[in-house]
């Protein structure tokens, strides 16, 4: 069903996709528990697409679980907790909350040269993101 929710975020039918995608995390969540990764994945799903609707705060709001579960679950230098931090980074950006977003990124940006490499896409698209 996530897959069937990604095709209709394809074809700009976001509240469709939004509504598809909500059914999918609750159930995921009462059969997997709310931290499993996949779980995760149909949350981070969700804020996505809820930030393409302009829903920043709800974006903000499943963005920060996500993050602070995969931190627990992953490990805070995780490649999967690294990318909630700059999807919320991102959010942070639309927001206009621009100090709080550059400084969550430069956070990714050191965690990735570390974990992945100074020359992996991810660090170069955090280096990005902050110029």
């Amino acid at each position: 069903m996530n897959n069937l929710a990604l095709t209709l975020l394809r074809q700009g039918k976001l509240d469709e996709a939004e509504e598809l995608q909500t059914h999918v995390l609750e159930a995921s969540k009462k059969v997997l528990g709310p931290e499993h990764p996949s779980t995760l994945s149909s949350m981070n799903n969700l804020a996505g697409t809820l930030k393409q609707q302009g829903k920043l705060d709800e974006a903000e709001e499943l963005e920060t679980q996500v993050l602070e579960a995969r931190k627990r679950v992953l490990g805070p230098e995780h490649p999967s907790t690294l990318t909630s931090m700059a999807n919320l980074a991102s959010t942070l950006w639309q927001q206009g909350k621009l100090d709080e977003a550059e400084e969550l990124e430069t956070q990714v940006l050191e965690a990735r040269k570390r974990v992945l490499g100074p020359e992996h896409p991810s660090t170069l698209t955090s280096m990005a993101n902050l110029a």
